[in-house]
C-alpha cells in the first residue's frame, strides 16, 4: 500500500467528537504496551505520528489517522494496565464500547496480542466482544523479532486456542523493530479492503 499522507485528525472520548463524513475506518485494539502506536507508526511509515511512551496506559483518547485522505487507522484506548484506577479502567471500555457499537464509518478492528505470551483475559474478553460487532477477522502478534521462528508457530497455536478463532481467521506475526509483517499486514488490509469494496484506492509501495 502506498501511503502518500498520513497526519492525525482527532483525538475523541465522545461521538460528537467523531471525524465527520463517511470515510472508512480500521480499529486497532490492544493491551497497553503491546505496541499499537509503534505499529502504526511502522505501517505510515513514520516514527512519531502515533506518540509511543514508556508508561503503559497513556493511550486514553480514540486517535484518528487520516490515510490518503481516503480512510482512517484508529488507535484505540489501551486496557489493562493495573496501575489505573478502576474507576478510569471503566472508563476507556466505555469508550471502546461507545465506538464499537455506534461507529457505522467502522469496516474492521484489529486485535494486537504481544506474540510472547498467551493471550489474557483481558485478551479474551475484549476479542469475544469485537466478534460480537462483527469484526475480528485479522490479530496481530506483535514484537515477533522477541522470538525464534519455531517459536511463532507455537504461539499461533497458544493464540488461536485461547482466543477461540475461528478457521478463516488469521494472525500476522509484526516486529516494528525490524520492519517485518508489514508487507503481509498491508496486503490483508487490501485484500480486505478489495472484499468489502471500499472506496480506496489501491497502490503499491515503491521498494
Amino acid at each position: 500500500m502506498k501511503i502518500k499522507t498520513s497526519e492525525i485528525v482527532m483525538s475523541a472520548v465522545s461521538p460528537k467528537q467523531y471525524p465527520e463524513g463517511i470515510l472508512p475506518e480500521i480499529a486497532f485494539v490492544g493491551r497497553s504496551n503491546v505496541g499499537k502506536s509503534s505499529t502504526i507508526n511502522t505501517l505510515l511509515c513514520r516514527k512519531k505520528l502515533a506518540r509511543i511512551s514508556s508508561s503503559p496506559g497513556k493511550t486514553r483518547t480514540i486517535n484518528f489517522y487520516l490515510i490518503n485522505e481516503e480512510f482512517y487507522l484508529v488507535d484505540l484506548p489501551g486496557y489493562g494496565y493495573a496501575k489505573v484506577s478502576k474507576d478510569e479502567r471503566a472508563s476507556w471500555g466505555k469508550i471502546i464500547e461507545t465506538y464499537l457499537s455506534t461507529r457505522s464509518n467502522l469496516h474492521e478492528v484489529i486485535l494486537l496480542v504481544d506474540i510472547r505470551h498467551q493471550p489474557t483475559k483481558d485478551d479474551q474478553l475484549m476479542y469475544d466482544w469485537i466478534k460480537h460487532y462483527g469484526f475480528g477477522r485479522i490479530v496481530v502478534a506483535t514484537k515477533s523479532d522477541k522470538i525464534s521462528r519455531s517459536q511463532t508457530h507455537k504461539q499461533f497455536k497458544v493464540i488461536r486456542e485461547k482466543l477461540k478463532m475461528a478457521p478463516e481467521d488469521i494472525i500476522l506475526p509484526i516486529s516494528s523493530l525490524k520492519k517485518e509483517g508489514i508487507d503481509q499486514l498491508w496486503g490483508a488490509l487490501t485484500n480486505f479492503f478489495i472484499q468489502k469494496e471500499l472506496p480506496i484506492t489501491i497502490e503499491e509501495a515503491s521498494r
